[in-house]
């Protein structure tokens, strides 16, 4: 396993669930984070907790890890040692990708397992204090 860094951003971020059809919402078009999926059955979004969409489902206080890039798209196994690692300590994630990079979500009542978990297996774990 290579030893990669992650890096915690601030705040709390909520990931939600509207029909296929739904127009996405403007409010988090002028955030600095948000992502957004959408298929045939679903439109989804993780944005910041403080964002407050009115989707058909949500699920709040998730924590996220950045990895810290860029990495190029050929490199391998990166998220499966990292999601690896946290199913050993029983801590479900919910992973976004971007070009450059991965983010990993973890319930906020997790991140501190997490976070000890993923140094104890060489990553490099780097505070939100410090991530500004």
């Amino acid at each position: 396993m290579a030893n990669h860094s992650l890096r915690i951003l601030d705040g709390e971020y909520t990931i939600h669930r509207f029909d296929s059809g739904s127009k996405i919402p403007t409010d988090i078009l002028e955030s600095e984070f948000y992502f957004i999926g959408k298929t045939d059955e679903e439109l989804s979004i993780v944005c910041r907790a403080d964002i407050g969409l009115k989707s058909s489902a949500s699920d709040s206080d998730w924590s996220c890890l950045k990895v810290l890039g860029p990495l190029d798209l050929g490199l391998t196994g990166i998220l499966a040692d990292i999601a690896g690692v946290l199913a050993q300590g029983k801590i479900s994630l919910f992973a976004v990708s971007t070009y450059d990079t991965d983010y990993i979500l973890v319930k906020t009542e997790s991140l501190a397992s997490a976070r000890e978990l993923l140094s104890k297996a060489s990553f490099t774990i780097i505070e939100a204090a410090t991530s500004r």
